[in-house]
């Protein structure tokens, strides 16, 4: 499977051993080059980063630009810095002021200022979420994205836990009369049930139905839960996507009711999982993709 080099954990170790191939084993950095599959330039770039010649690992440098065409200016930056030093207002005050003397800013560009000053203050209730290394679903239940469905007003508001595993696009769903925790975990033990793979992590949003005795129930019994990023929605685009498909293609055409839910939504995931083509796997099924593993 590709990997990006920026993710590659041998990297640094591959540019050592280029360098050391050209400064101790005479080979041409052409000939490196041709190798590695990559420029000479690139091979005369890693020479000159390592001055031992080939006894130190080459680190892969962070691609983020120095500056940026739309940043702002440093007198802009300076004038919010002297405000907040004033009286230590909030950045909507500070926006607010600078509006005032003709100053054209986005109330996030302040904060992201005064956060990059290290002068955002956070409460210490709020609930801060630990965004680990996501792993690459190299096989079926490495990954599986899950989250929910709401159909209707609050009043009369109809709900459907779904889940997919991101390598074989094995798709779960779920009707539930309300959402919460205990039922995200009712269908977290359903989905183990009825999954023809070991399920190692589970991957949701940051709603309310997801919470911490969540994450402390799958932890219980040896599930990695992760949270996507946040302002992030591509993270969970799989499952997001496939609850498109599951509205388009089941709920738009049955009765709106949970009972008639509970009875068409099964019938419509094993046709999902075992006879409808998909374009993300080559025109194969779910259930074609996991007889490989």
């Amino acid at each position: 499977m590709y990997m990006p080099y920026t993710t590659y954990p041998k990297q640094p170790q591959v540019r050592r051993d280029a360098v050391r191939l050209v400064c101790y084993r005479g080979w041409s950095r052409r000939a490196v080059a041709r190798h590695l599959g990559v420029e000479p330039s690139t091979v005369s770039r890693w020479v000159k980063l390592d001055p031992t010649g080939g006894w130190r690992l080459i680190p892969t440098q962070s691609s983020r630009p120095h500056h940026h065409p739309a940043e702002l200016p440093l007198e802009v930056v300076d004038r919010i810095l002297s405000l907040r030093a004033e009286r230590r207002q909030c950045a909507e005050i500070l926006h607010h002021r600078l509006a005032r003397e003709g100053i054209t800013v986005s109330l996030s560009s302040v904060k992201r200022t005064l956060k990059r000053a290290g002068l955002t203050r956070f409460s210490k209730w709020k609930k801060w979420h630990q965004y680990p290394e996501r792993p690459i679903p190299e096989k079926p239940g490495i990954l599986v994205q899950i989250d929910t469905v709401l159909d209707g007003a609050p009043e009369e508001r109809l709900n459907v836990y779904t889940g997919l595993d991101v390598c074989s696009r094995f798709a779960f769903g779920l009707p539930a009369a309300r959402i919460n925790t205990h039922a995200s975990w009712r269908f977290v033990q359903d989905m183990r049930h009825q999954s023809p793979f070991a399920i190692a992590l589970l991957q949701s949003d940051h709603g309310a139905e997801f919470s911490r005795w969540f994450t402390k129930q799958c932890h219980c019994y040896g599930l990695a839960h992760r949270h996507s990023r946040v302002r992030r929605p591509t993270d969970n685009g799989y499952v997001e996507r496939f609850n498109r498909t599951l509205q388009e293609e089941c709920l738009s055409r049955v009765p709106r009711s949970l009972r008639s839910w509970r009875r068409e939504i099964p019938v419509f995931l094993r046709y999902y999982n075992e006879e409808r083509p998909h374009m993300g796997l080559n025109m194969k099924t779910p259930r074609e993709v996991l007889r490989r593993y």
